[in-house]
């Protein structure tokens, strides 16, 4: 795929892996929709983005899905069509499951799964209109394998998994394309966000994660994989990939080697 005069959209565009993919892909002759619940944040990134006056801004919260109809509504409007949607925002978990409220649990559903799947149900009608579109599904290794404190965030990634494999099989017949992106740790502020059991945030770095992947690197391979319209993709270092492989091959091994994962 040539990105060139592409209208792309991206949720969680304040920061991050969002903040990454649109600074990239503004280098590449598209027009953007960034959206987040920060909009001076997302200011911010579109003044460092390239060609700025081909730059929107559209805030929306995902938790609030009701509202997600009308804002695909203005974000068309902008320049008439969208081409792809980054399904990129979310939120993450630090907590035992025991420890957890549920409250904390159907929060993490709503942004993670409901709000997605609404801000993508709202489109794909203009994505079977114009008889093409792309969406891009920002997921995680623990949408494939499942670890310690992470019980909701994890199931909140499976789901999305279920969904748009069902939706591609479903849409293909109208040309319209779904990647499932699976990030390892990416060193972006997730885990200083991450939920914990009573839903106050987390408030730090977890090691691994700030010994993750950068956010530009990430986001170069994701293109990569977009740009060639790729069912799933794993961007992640050895051993989250291993994990995956593990999980479809030696289930059993890779069991005993989560039980024994730090749970803090």
């Amino acid at each position: 795929m040539n990105f060139t005069n592409k209208v792309i959209w991206i949720t969680g565009a304040s920061s991050g892996i969002g903040k990454a993919l649109a600074i990239e892909l503004s280098k590449l002759n598209t027009k953007l929709i960034l959206s987040s619940r920060n909009e001076t944040e997302l200011e911010k990134v579109k003044n460092e983005c390239h060609s700025s006056s081909e730059v929107k801004i559209i805030p929306l919260d995902l938790e609030a899905y009701q509202s997600l109809p009308l804002k695909v509504a203005a974000a068309i409007s902008l320049f008439g069509k969208i081409d792809i949607l980054f399904n990129n925002g979310g939120i993450s978990q630090r907590s035992k499951a025991i420890d957890t409220a549920i409250e904390v649990d159907k929060r993490i559903m709503d942004v993670n799964y409901f709000g997605t799947i609404a801000l993508s149900k709202a489109l794909l009608p203009h994505f079977i209109n114009q008889n093409s579109g792309q969406f891009v599904v920002i997921t995680s290794v623990v949408g494939k394998v499942a670890t310690p404190v992470r019980s909701s965030y994890s199931a909140s990634k499976h789901a999305l998994h279920g969904f748009f494999d069902s939706l591609r099989a479903e849409t293909h017949q109208h040309n319209i394309k779904v990647t499932l992106a699976c990030p390892g740790y990416v060193r972006t502020n997730i885990s200083i966000n991450a939920l914990t059991g009573s839903g106050a945030a987390q408030n730090k770095m977890d090691i691994a994660t700030n010994n993750g992947l950068s956010p530009e690197y990430f986001s170069k391979k994701l293109l990569i994989a977009v740009s060639k319209e790729k069912n799933e993709v794993y961007i992640a270092g050895f051993r989250e990939k291993s994990a995956i492989y593990l999980k479809r091959f030696f289930p059993k091994i890779l069991a005993k080697m989560i039980r024994k994962m730090a749970v803090t």
